[in-house]
Parts: C-alpha cells; sequence; structure tokens
C-alpha cells in the first residue's frame, strides 16, 4: 500500500521514433515537474540522442533516469543497427521492424518485476505492454503521437468504410456519420498489397483491443483545439478515459531547452537566432518535412525554384541522406543570388526554437503531428505538404477544422519516404508561399485565427488550464490506484 506521500512512479516506453520519442520525453518531464520518478525505456543507439538532456534534467531536480534494452536487430531481419524506423532502408523493412518490437516483451517484463513501477505509458504500437502490465497488476496508458481528429478518422474507415465505393482516385468522398463536413480522395489513403494490408489491419485491430482494455490515453493534444473530436473520440468510440496534456513542447521553456529537444543539430543556436533577428517580424518562412520524409532531387530543385521566385525569406531544413552535395538540388547560382536571404540547415534543426522566433511568420510541413501541433503552439499559419502516415488526416484538420493553413497541393500519398514524382511543381510553390506571406484579406485571416489558436495552447498548459488540470486528474487517479 502507498501512502498518500509516496512518490509514484511511472515507466515511459516509446516507440523507437524521433517523432515518438521525442513528445514522450517531454511527457516525462512533465510528469517528473509534478513529483513523480520517471523512467524512460529504450535501446542502446537511441538513447545517444537524449542521455544529455536527461541528465540536465536530472541537475535541475527531476527525477527521471533510463533503462535499455538491446534491439534484436539481425534476429528480427533488420540490418545491424537498425534501432530506429528513421533508420528503416526501405518499405519491405516497416514490417519486420514493428515485428521485433514484440521481442521487448520479456526484458520488459523483467524490468517490471525489478523496478516495481505504479504505471506504464506506452506507445500505440507496443500494444502487448497491456497484458504485460496487467500481470503485474499495474495500470498501462497509451500514447498516440497523432491529434485526436486522426484518431477519429482512422476508426471511422474502419467502421463505415466510406472510400470502398469511391471508383476514381481523384473522386471527393465525406466521411460518413463524423462531425464536420470532412472530404478526401482516395488518393490520400494508404495503399497496400493484400499481405502488407493484412498485417496492419491486424495491428490496428490490436491497438484498438487494447485502447479500450488499457488504463486509459495520453493526447498530446489540448481539448480547445479539437473539442468536437474529443467528445466523440470518448463517446462515440468508446475512448472515455482520455487525458489532453499537450502541447508538450511547451514544457520546454528556455533556449537551451528547445535548441537541443531531440538529436544535436547542425546548426549553432546562436547564429541561427542572430540571423532571424536580423530579419522584420512574420517575414521568414520556415520549411521543414520531419525527421523521416525526403524528397528526390528533382522535387528538392523545385522546392528551390519555388522559394526563390517567391522572394520570401526562408530557412529551410533538407535532409542530406544519399545527397553528397548541394549542387545536386540547388540551381546554379543559387546561395550566392540568395545570400541573407535564405538560410539552409541540413539534417536536424532546433525546431522548437525557430518556430518560436517573432521573425517567422509561416510555416511549411509534412503534417507530421509533432511540427503541426509545433506550429500551432507558434501561433503560425500552415502551409500543408503532407506525404504518409497519418498526415493527410492532419492536414484536413488544419484547412477544413482549423481553418488555419493553405495545401501545397499533393494529393497522393506516397508508399516510402522518398516519393519517385515531382509532387508540387516551383509554380505551385511559389503560389502558396506567396499567398501564405502575403498581405491579402485570406492570408489575413490565417494568421488571425493561428495566432489565436496558439494563445489558446500556451493557456492550456498553465497552471488551471484545461492540459494542466487534465495531467492533475491523470497523476491523482493513478496515485489512488496504486494506493
Amino acid at each position: 500500500m502507498k501512502s498518500e506521500s509516496s512518490q509514484l512512479h511511472v515507466f515511459f516506453f516509446p516507440l523507437m521514433a524521433h517523432g515518438h520519442t521525442i513528445p514522450m520525453i517531454d511527457i516525462a518531464k512533465l510528469f517528473a515537474a509534478r513529483g513523480t520518478k520517471c523512467t524512460i525505456i529504450t535501446t542502446p543507439l537511441n538513447v545517444v540522442h537524449f542521455e544529455d538532456n536527461i541528465d540536465r534534467d536530472k541537475k535541475s531536480g527531476l527525477d527521471i533516469g533510463i533503462e535499455i534494452i538491446p534491439f534484436p536487430c539481425v534476429e528480427a531481419g533488420l540490418p545491424e543497427g537498425c534501432e530506429s524506423l528513421n533508420c528503416i532502408p526501405s518499405p519491405d523493412m516497416i514490417l519486420p521492424f514493428v515485428n521485433a518490437l514484440e521481442r521487448f516483451r520479456e526484458p520488459f517484463e523483467r524490468l517490471i518485476e525489478m523496478h516495481c513501477p505504479d504505471c506504464v505509458v506506452a506507445d500505440m504500437f507496443l500494444p502487448w505492454t497491456t497484458d504485460a502490465a496487467k500481470k503485474y497488476g499495474i495500470p498501462r496508458l497509451v500514447f498516440h503521437g497523432t491529434s485526436t481528429f486522426s484518431l477519429c478518422v482512422v476508426e471511422n474507415m474502419l467502421r463505415y468504410t466510406p472510400q470502398v465505393n469511391v471508383t476514381s482516385d481523384s473522386e471527393v468522398f465525406v466521411l460518413s456519420n463524423f462531425p464536420g463536413q470532412i472530404e478526401f480522395k482516395k488518393s490520400q489513403l494508404r495503399k497496400r498489397d493484400g499481405n502488407t494490408q493484412s498485417a496492419f489491419i491486424e495491428l490496428r485491430r490490436k491497438m484498438s483491443e487494447t485502447e479500450l482494455t488499457s488504463f486509459g490515453i495520453v493526447i498530446n493534444s489540448f481539448y480547445e483545439l479539437e473539442p468536437v473530436y474529443a467528445e466523440y473520440y470518448r463517446k462515440d468510440l468508446g475512448r472515455s478515459k482520455t487525458w489532453y496534456i499537450g502541447p508538450v513542447s511547451l514544457s520546454n521553456r528556455n533556449v537551451i531547452d528547445k535548441a537541443h529537444r531531440g538529436k544535436k543539430a547542425t546548426i549553432d543556436e546562436h547564429h541561427c537566432l542572430n540571423w532571424l533577428d536580423s530579419k522584420k517580424p512574420k517575414s521568414v518562412l520556415y520549411v521543414s518535412f520531419g525527421s523521416i520524409s525526403r524528397f528526390n532531387t528533382a522535387q528538392l530543385v523545385e522546392i528551390a525554384m519555388g522559394l526563390e521566385s517567391s522572394n520570401v525569406s526562408f530557412i529551410w531544413v533538407i535532409r542530406m541522406e544519399n545527397i553528397k552535395s548541394e549542387d545536386q538540388f540547388l540551381p546554379e547560382g543559387f546561395n550566392e543570388r540568395l545570400e541573407g536571404k535564405g538560410l539552409i540547415i541540413k539534417d536536424w534543426a532546433p525546431q522548437v526554437l525557430i518556430l518560436d522566433h517573432p521573425a517567422i511568420g509561416g510555416f511549411m510541413t509534412h503534417c507530421g503531428w509533432n511540427s503541426t501541433l509545433e506550429g500551432i503552439s507558434a501561433g503560425l499559419p500552415l502551409i500543408t505538404w503532407p506525404l504518409f502516415a497519418e498526415q493527410f488526416n492532419n492536414e484536413k484538420l488544419v484547412t477544413q477544422v482549423l481553418k488555419t493553413g493553405i495545401t501545397a497541393g499533393n494529393e497522393v500519398w506516397s508508399p516510402w519516404i522518398e516519393p519517385e514524382k515531382v509532387l508540387v511543381t516551383k509554380d505551385m510553390v511559389e503560389e502558396v508561399v506567396t499567398q501564405l506571406m502575403g498581405t491579402g484579406e485570406e492570408a489575413e485571416h490565417l494568421r488571425s485565427r493561428a495566432r489565436d489558436l496558439g494563445e489558446t495552447a500556451k493557456k492550456a498548459v498553465e497552471e488551471d488550464g484545461t492540459s494542466y488540470n487534465d495531467l492533475t486528474s491523470l497523476i491523482e487517479q493513478l496515485r489512488v490506484y496504486s494506493a
């Protein structure tokens, strides 16, 4: 029996991918700031990206530790050292990677026996942790790295299959029995062969089952952002025990925390801030497509030419994997013509630090949920360029529900992280950048709505805000459960 003053101990077990691990660490920090002992579980090659940050948190007084479980790469049919989704070399490796996660069950249970935690917060891609936690009489909380809106879309399509009767990829269909008039095209949905389709449907089934049988669900969002879908999720879809505790990126309040969140940036944060300081307020477009997405060189050329033609200052983050030099995708003389007007960052940028700078006026994004929510939290209008995963769902939230963004024009779900074709032309890039960053009436409306949402996001995580109170309620319920 725990006394009322006893310290709770919570395990945090993220999927091995930057987009899942980074917000999970932020959540652990939020719990630790409320006096909870937190242990993050990861693998040897993943820990190197955040152990320095955890050491800094510990020195600041937070009770956060790390436990490492070996990743059985070779046994699972993966290349040696492939311990993260970000490292997967081909789409054929996705299922072996996901299947390999079940090999963690035995070492995970040994950690439970050793540390006797009071709760496990585990990624949605680790559904087996619900049964493992029940075996030891402790609750498991599911962590979803996406929006409630997107979760509702996925469940709705599984239930009502409105896409089945659509004959053309370009035909528009509306979700059935769903709040709002949400429109999709079939080309924006995931396409799979029979075997892969069956495997992912089975995985999704397991996820849904464990969502309903787990202690509850934590969402990196805030109630005011998507209240209709929060209620639909809780009531219509049966996820009554759901806590909204985000935006969790706002737990990083100083320059050091923002600059060192995630991997080590490939640019000095002071150089980046000095460059931004030289720009007028709201004059710079930030362009980034996340930690997994990468484009072929032909598409990069189109982006470069479109940005140049827009005559808008920009910061452009480019994944340089498989690219030998900038000469492959930058037009001749590009750097010389845009010196002082454009800043290119290779591979990893201090994104939250950049988005929060007064010079940033817009964000071109792949619509991964972390990036989308970070842009929303910064009060920025978005140019949406989804590619795969649930990114088209998040685009619909931004463009059709929140109305704080405009689409770049891609309507094709890409089966892999490097699309084979040019998805958005130079002229399309120029048009949307000019539109978003211009002084037209529509741009002003986008900016106004985005600014208001950013203020609401910040209030949600402050004391007595909705997310602050949801976290308080969750911790109290865990304490009662463990007593």
